[in-house]
């Protein structure tokens, strides 16, 4: 299998000199992109993460039709462990997601600086290359909530997320003011669970729900080094049900953001 990364970079340098009426240096396709010259030469190259807006502007500087947005969705899911690729493939077509996070704010609503102190803590030995694109990986998904038809996302966080300082209180106060503006948009709805609810029958791990126009809905549930997709329909109406019983368990939406702003000023 060709690797996306390299197949982007060369498809971008045959593109721009193959360019209809006359050979676009790097400087022009610049221009034309509205990014820097040294963006293009590191794309080009190989040897820089990809700017996550960079694949659309080329597409309508080349007229590729989604060429390069398919390619950067190829790079994205490459950039992931093996377990959660599906998971990922899939979020772009979502209409619905459900979600369940125990322990960390879901890749979905990261800041840059929180989701660089989760994933250096997952790999303390990465380069800091590694950590920029994978960082930017991250980032990268959170466009399917923009736009003119974002899926419905639904959210419930342990009280323990908003209350671990990740990445020190800047970034932690930086990553909780995400969250109350991301709570706030009519497409999510973002609760908090308490400590004191008790046990439930998703207290093992974090779990999400995806609906897409593929077919039924399927489960993603997630250990610390492991993953698995669920399809069997009597697994997905029990995982559904304990998702049911932790909203009705979670704070409402005015007091989750009420608990989030308080944790925030107290850092």
């Amino acid at each position: 299998m060709e690797d996306p990364r390299r197949v982007f970079a060369e498809e971008c340098r045959n593109d721009r000199e193959l360019y209809p009426e006359r050979r676009l240096n790097q400087t022009q396709l610049a221009k034309m992109a509205r990014v820097s010259k040294s963006t293009i030469s590191r794309v080009e190259a190989g040897t820089s993460p990809i700017p996550p807006e960079l694949p659309a502007l080329l597409d309508q500087v080349f007229k590729t039709d989604g060429k390069y947005k398919r390619l950067y969705a190829d790079i994205t899911a490459q950039s992931f462990a093996m377990h959660s690729r599906r998971r990922i493939e899939l979020e772009p077509k979502a209409l619905s997601i459900t979600e369940w996070s125990p322990t960390v704010v879901p890749g979905l609503l990261q800041t840059p600086g929180y989701a660089r102190a989760v994933l250096r803590g997952g790999n303390p030995r990465a380069s800091e290359k590694e950590l920029a694109e994978k960082v930017n990986s991250r980032i990268a998904r959170q466009r399917i909530l923009e736009g003119s038809a974002p899926p419905d996302f639904s959210v419930v966080l342990c009280e323990s997320v908003i209350r671990r300082t990740v990445g020190g209180n800047e970034v932690m106060r930086e990553q909780l003011a995400a969250l109350l503006a991301q709570g706030s948009r009519p497409t999510i709805v973002l609760q908090v669970l308490p400590l004191d609810a008790g046990a439930h029958g998703l207290v093992d791990g974090s779990m999400s729900i995806l609906t897409t126009t593929e077919g039924p809905p399927i489960a993603y549930a997630e250990g610390v080094r492991s993953g698995a997709v669920i399809e069997e329909s009597a697994e997905l109406r029990q995982l559904s049900w304990f998702y049911n019983v932790l909203t009705a368990s979670a704070l409402s939406r005015d007091a989750s953001a009420q608990m989030i702003r308080k944790s925030m000023e107290a850092l």
